[in-house]
């Protein structure tokens, strides 16, 4: 038996289980209460692997048009769940000291991630170093660890770096995010030999425009990544529908 089942009788008696989400009282620590897990929202099945919009047909899930138009960057994004207020909650809870909420966060994104075939990275999206200063850990690379501790693959916290900090992104258009965040983002010279030719899997909490994931997999490219994947707990769905 492992330590942490045999101290999990201890552990609900002095911190009684609770939805994370909602405070109602749960049976077990890891997981939400039948209410909030029915307020997420998934992904499409089939959606297209460049966006995540709904797609029709059987078989594997083609490129939708607006993808073929401008096909993104990278490979193809899994997301755990889509952008809505439970989601939310989820994300705001993790940035804002829950890290206990990343393996299950993590094991939601796992559940979306094609078969991973051979040596892949989990490379999560660089907080700036006053931000991680301030907050004290970088989420992505909480669920990163999570994602390559599931997939029993190798993490790479340090795989990018981000030179300057970014103002708040939200009230910027696609545009403006893209040119905010221009030559931001790069590769870290120490690990430029370990990211060529890699199967790299960029981990980040929220994916909304794509800029800031853009700017992540043009640094990979850069440093010569071969494949590259966005992984995230929420997609942001106003333009997916």
């Amino acid at each position: 038996m492992k330590l942490a089942d045999a101290l999990a009788p201890l552990v609900d008696l002095l911190y009684p289980p609770r939805c994370p989400s909602c405070g109602e009282g749960l049976a077990a620590q890891d997981g939400l209460c039948s209410a909030c897990w029915g307020k997420l929202d998934f992904p499409a099945d089939p959606a297209c692997p460049g966006c995540l919009r709904p797609v029709a047909g059987h078989g594997p899930p083609q490129f939708c048009e607006a993808c073929c138009a401008d096909p993104p960057l990278y490979d193809g994004i899994a997301a755990g769940t889509l952008y809505t207020g439970a989601s939310r909650r989820l994300v705001l809870s993790l940035k804002n000291g829950k890290i206990g909420l990343a393996p299950m966060l993590a094991r939601m994104i796992a559940a979306r991630l094609p078969p991973l075939d051979g040596e892949w990275l989990f490379v999560p999206v660089p907080l700036h170093r006053l931000r991680l200063w301030k907050r004290g850990y970088n989420q992505s690379a909480l669920l990163a660890r999570e994602l390559a501790r599931i997939h029993g693959q190798r993490l790479l916290v340090e795989g990018l770096v981000r030179s300057k900090a970014t103002p708040p992104l939200g009230h910027l258009n696609k545009a403006e995010r893209a040119q905010a965040l221009a030559g931001v983002i790069a590769p870290h010279p120490r690990h430029a030999a370990t990211l060529k030719r890699a199967q790299v899997v960029l981990v980040d909490d929220v994916m909304t425009s794509g800029a800031t994931s853009n700017a992540c997999v043009t640094a990979l490219r850069v440093a010569g990544a071969q494949t590259v994947l966005v992984a995230c707990f929420a997609r942001v769905q106003h333009d997916l529908r």
